[in-house]
């Protein structure tokens, strides 16, 4: 029996959709908003960006989009850094997303560095 090979934009889709689940349940309040707002952006953006780099031609353009991918996984973690702070949202569910938003960030780093 073949072993699936581990599919890192599927691990993108989930982190950007599980992120919109919990957004969904934050405090329907100004700082609830705000960073709720910033938090979907920023890894749907990583995902798409992700998505968008395994479409390019050369090893220059896919460091560009992946490096989009990093910064926007970065920015990520500092708002779930900040909710976690204020206990803005479920605690465990935040602390189980910062951790994948951890993992990805290491993955993509990794890819970028052997792709220069």
């Amino acid at each position: 029996m073949t072993q699936k090979k581990f599919d890192l934009e599927e691990r993108f889709v989930d982190l950007a959709a599980c992120i919109a689940t919990f957004c969904h349940d934050l405090p329907n309040d100004f700082t609830g908003q705000y960073y709720g707002n910033q938090l979907l952006r920023s890894t749907g953006s990583a995902a798409l960006n992700f998505g968008e780099a395994q479409g390019t031609t050369t090893d220059k353009d896919f460091v560009y989009r992946a490096t989009i991918t990093f910064r926007e996984l970065k920015e990520s973690r500092v708002n779930l850094k900040i909710l976690n702070k204020i206990d803005y949202g479920n605690k465990s569910i935040s602390l189980g997303l910062l951790d994948e938003v951890e993992q990805l960030i290491k993955i993509t780093a990794t890819v970028i560095k052997k792709k220069r």
